[in-house]
Formats: structure tokens, sequence, C-alpha cells
């Protein structure tokens, strides 16, 4: 029973690693889709989000069952319990990348937000991007040293967020409602794609060291 158990926490690991995998690949998709007006590609990240819900709800399956029928305890209850919440950021992480792709759909054949602060948005997907690649690294090492890494890109990402509501409150902002409304959701949307990033790995420095880090901010 043991070796089933190893190897069912192992499975779930593995299926963590997987769904960072596919979510930074999301992201990536994504912003490229928003950035050219592509449709087609905006249109592939949208199905594909399926692919990370269904990971979900067979790892959280996983880890019920594991819950239910091994009774685990110590760490190895913090890991099952950390892993479902873990998922969730994750998932959630995926359904932002989505809502990327989803603004250039609608908005084709036109840009979603305007050439002047095109570059911002550009540098906030880059980061975001970095951090799914670094909770994968993250998950796989378990080296705090990449937790403080994420850390510092969000807060890369909340400067540039900052700096957009400004540019949007500015008294030269002069472009139409629908347009102001796409450039505050994207900058949302990116925004919220750091923070669940810093959820999960405030939630691996918990499996690591059994305390909560006050310098790993989230929720």
């Amino acid at each position: 029973m043991r070796k089933v158990f190893q190897a069912d926490l192992q499975q779930i690991g593995e299926e963590l690693i997987e769904m960072s995998r596919l979510v930074a690949s999301a992201m990536e998709r994504a912003y490229e889709s928003f950035a050219n007006a592509d449709i087609e590609l905006a249109q592939e990240v949208i199905g594909e989000d399926a692919k990370i819900d269904f990971l979900q709800n067979q790892l959280d399956e996983r880890a019920i069952d594991v819950l239910a029928l091994q009774g685990p305890v110590a760490s190895d209850l913090r890991m099952i319990v950390g892993s479902l919440r873990m998922s969730a950021s994750l998932e959630r992480m995926g359904d932002l990348a989505r809502h990327v792709a989803q603004l250039a759909r609608l908005r084709f054949p036109q840009q979603v937000v305007p050439e002047s602060i095109a570059p911002t948005f550009k540098a906030m997907a880059e980061l975001d991007i970095a951090i799914a690649k670094k909770v994968g690294e993250l998950l796989d090492s378990r080296d705090l040293a990449v937790a403080r890494e994420i850390i510092e890109l969000n807060t890369k990402i909340d400067e540039l967020h900052v700096s957009i509501f400004k540019a949007v409150a500015a008294p030269e902002w002069n472009h139409s409602g629908p347009m102001t409304a796409d450039v505050t959701l994207t900058s949302r949307y990116l925004e919220r794609f750091g923070d669940h990033g810093v959820s999960v790995a405030r939630k691996v420095s918990y499996l690591v060291t059994g305390e909560w880090d006050p310098d790993i901010t989230g929720f």
C-alpha cells in the first residue's frame, strides 16, 4: 500500500508540473494572438484551455482518493491539500490566458490596445510567461530561491500594472470607452496571472518549511 501511496504522490506532483507547462504555453500563445490580432491562434488557446481544466479535475480526483483511502498525516497531508490549492491557482492562470485570447478574438481585426502602451503589455506578458516557467521549475526542484525569483518578477508586473492605470487616468488619454475597458481588463488579467504564480510559490514554500514565509505574499 505504501508503494501505491508514494506512486500517487509522485503522479500528483508530475501533474502539477504538466499544468504549469500548459499554462506557460497558453499565456505565450495568448499574448502572441493578442499582439498580432491572430484570431486563429486565439481560438486555439481558447479551445485548449479545456486540457488544463481536465488535468485539474484529474489531479483533484486523485488527491481526494488518496485522502479518502490512505489517510495521510503530517507532511504528506500538507502536500496533498497544498496540491489541491495549487491546481486551483494553475487552472485560474489558464483561464486568465484564455481571457487575453478572448479579447484578441473580440476585437479582431483591430488591435486590443493602443500602440502607445503596447510595449508595457508586452513586458507584462513576458514576465508572466517567465513566472509560469519558474513555477514549473519550483514544483520540480522545491528550490526556494526560485520562489524568490517569482516574487521579484511579480513585483515588476505590479509596477507595470500601476503604470497602465496612470496612463488611463492621464488628461491626455483620449481613447474610446471600449478600448479603455479593454486596456483595463488586459492589465488586470496579466497582473492576476502573476499573483496566482506567487500563490503557488507561497504554497511550495510552506510544503518545504512547514511555515508561512512572511516575505512571500499571496493568497
